[in-house]
């Protein structure tokens, strides 16, 4: 039985988080990565939708997606996020709430180019979370811009790149019997050192 303690966890929540992300990595789970993200418009209207993390660096948690579609249109708006990973083989839960800020475009290029040339297609036929006509229509703009692109070099779409999420605060859940589970909660303080604390379940 796995249990969460104050004297096991790392001082930071980085490291925890990687520590969790290698146990995920090495267990039998399908998409260790799918995580849900929350967001929400300026009057506090939610909104989540499940998206995939790509990359985590020393100031937090990289997704891509197209800038234009609703979830970027409430990153602009109000520029905060909370991530949740559930991973129910290992009863963990990781929650993520932080501010949010676009990466920069070498880092958007980079991820762009290594993507299958269908996915970098999409990235431009698709016009993320508008009303379109039917679905002959968006499998005609990908026809004529596979035409286009056709022995070209596939650059990336303006409106599509690279959004961090920097964690003000990280909650670690591990399930327990009798619904006693463990929470260890950490918040980053203005100096970069992390606080400690655990929650009631």
């Amino acid at each position: 039985m796995r249990s969460l303690s104050e004297k096991e966890v790392a001082a930071n929540a980085f490291e925890q988080f990687d520590k969790w992300w290698k146990e995920a990595m090495a267990s039998d789970i399908d998409e260790v990565n799918a995580m849900t993200l929350a967001t929400s418009s300026v009057d506090g209207i939610p909104a989540a939708r499940i998206v995939l993390l790509k990359g985590v660096d020393k100031d937090g948690f990289i997704f891509f997606t197209n800038y234009n579609s609703f979830k970027g249109q409430q990153l602009l708006d109000n520029p905060r996020a909370c991530l949740v990973f559930f991973w129910r083989e290992l009863q963990r839960q990781i929650r993520i709430t932080g501010l949010v800020e676009k990466i920069n475009a070498k880092e958007s290029d980079e991820y762009f180019n290594s993507r299958p040339e269908g996915s970098r297609i999409g990235a431009w036929a698709s016009p993320q979370s508008r009303v379109i006509a039917s679905r002959d229509w968006l499998e005609e703009n990908e026809k004529k811009l596979q035409q286009e692109f056709k022995n070209k070099i596939i650059q990336r779409p303006p409106h599509w790149g690279g959004y961090r999420v920097k964690p003000i605060s990280m909650e670690f859940w591990q399930g327990r019997p009798n619904r006693l589970h463990d929470r260890i909660n950490y918040t980053v303080q203005e100096n970069g050192n992390w606080i400690i604390e655990r929650l009631a379940p």
